[in-house]
């Protein structure tokens, strides 16, 4: 029997309608204390047809913020609005998962009031640019190097952030740990230098996601938790050098866990893409990527090659809502705008319409 992008899929104890998963997006329409406005909930809701909607990045804490216009999920009035999404998208029959994003080294001190800093595993500045509070672009900053009590301090937001997630009504929380950002940071050889216990060796490296994954299944279940992983990704001054052993020690200690699920990001197909599939245990999802192709025909060649359970998609969602429909139906797709990928305000994010046959 073929597999289909259609076909239903039970993720942990949550029946998913179909295969095609709306990747997590930043649309940058919080406000300044990372509050989304009442007119995301329409956005999130005209794309419910999705098997699973996975949030945009939001920052577990105010020193995780790395970027303007990012959403919080530390205070109640964030969490009140993601409350009213979660609403939104449940009342269209969707459901939904909060994805938690410290930027560790990406950003800018003028974005973070006192006493919170730029903080990485190791002090080791990005070389990617970066926008200070009044929006000037500059080079990245030197970051402060954590110590371990710091490392346990985020460990802690993270979990939090995840205990508040599921509170508002979000059905689990995926930890992004992938392009550039701080999970990502402990696991890569290029940005942790560290010689405690934390780093040093590809199993130390890859302690973090690990103990982090571990403590949020911990509080909320691990059922409601996933992972992103984009190993050897480039995005954001990444260059990992022989780094297998440290996603194999991650796969291997979070199978123990039982999460419910590994979100992958693959430019191509590599013997450790392969790999991470073969031994992870439960739902395997892949996303392209931003280079990659995100064609009806080749995503479905993926699933029926075995390659990954679920497919994540990401811009084909900004400008068709009503994309599952679209691909059944073989309706043409709509084209996106980048000119409003990130601008302030409802246009660009809830006016794409839906195809009228």
């Amino acid at each position: 029997m073929s597999i289909s992008l259609f076909d239903p899929w039970q993720l942990g104890s949550l029946q998913l309608r179909n295969r095609i998963v709306m990747a997590p997006m930043t649309r940058n329409r919080a406000d300044a204390d990372g509050v989304l406005p009442e007119y995301v909930a329409e956005y999130y809701r005209q794309r419910a047809g999705a098997g699973l909607i996975i949030s945009e990045a939001t920052q577990p804490s105010i020193g995780g913020r790395g970027y303007h216009g990012t959403p919080g999920m530390h205070d109640d009035r964030q969490s009140q609005a993601w409350s009213k999404i979660a609403g939104a998208v449940h009342d269209a029959g969707g459901v939904m998962f909060c994805q938690l994003m410290h930027t560790g080294r990406i950003g800018h001190t003028s974005l973070l009031p006192a006493p919170w800093t730029l903080v990485a595993p190791s002090a080791i500045a990005a070389n990617w640019p970066t926008t200070t509070a009044d929006r000037q672009e500059v080079d990245c900053e030197v970051p402060k190097e954590l110590t371990v009590s710091e490392i346990e301090g985020i460990i802690d937001d993270f979990a939090s952030a995840a205990e508040r997630a599921i509170a508002a009504g979000m059905d689990g929380v995926e930890l992004h740990g992938a392009n550039g950002y701080l999970i990502h940071q402990f696991i890569a050889d290029c940005t942790n230098h560290r010689e405690d216990s934390y780093g040093g060796t590809p199993h130390d490296r890859a302690r973090f996601a690990v103990e982090l994954t571990a403590e949020v299944a911990r509080r909320i279940g691990p059922q409601r938790v996933g992972l992103r992983l984009s190993p050897y990704g480039k995005f954001n001054d990444m260059n990992e050098v022989d780094n297998d052993d440290a996603y194999l020690k991650i796969v291997e200690e979070l199978n123990e866990l039982g999460i419910a699920y590994l979100h992958v990001l693959r430019r191509r197909s590599t013997p450790l893409h392969e790999q991470l599939r073969a031994n992870w245990k439960s739902t395997f999802m892949l996303n392209t990527g931003y280079f990659g192709d995100s064609d009806k025909a080749e995503l479905q060649q993926i699933l029926a090659n075995g390659d990954a359970d679920l497919i994540s998609v990401g811009r084909y969602f900004i400008s068709n809502p009503d994309l599952v429909d679209r691909w059944r139906n073989d309706w043409p797709l709509a084209p996106w705008d980048e000119d409003t990928f990130y601008t302030p305000g409802p246009e660009g994010l809830i006016d794409y319409p839906t195809y009228q046959p």
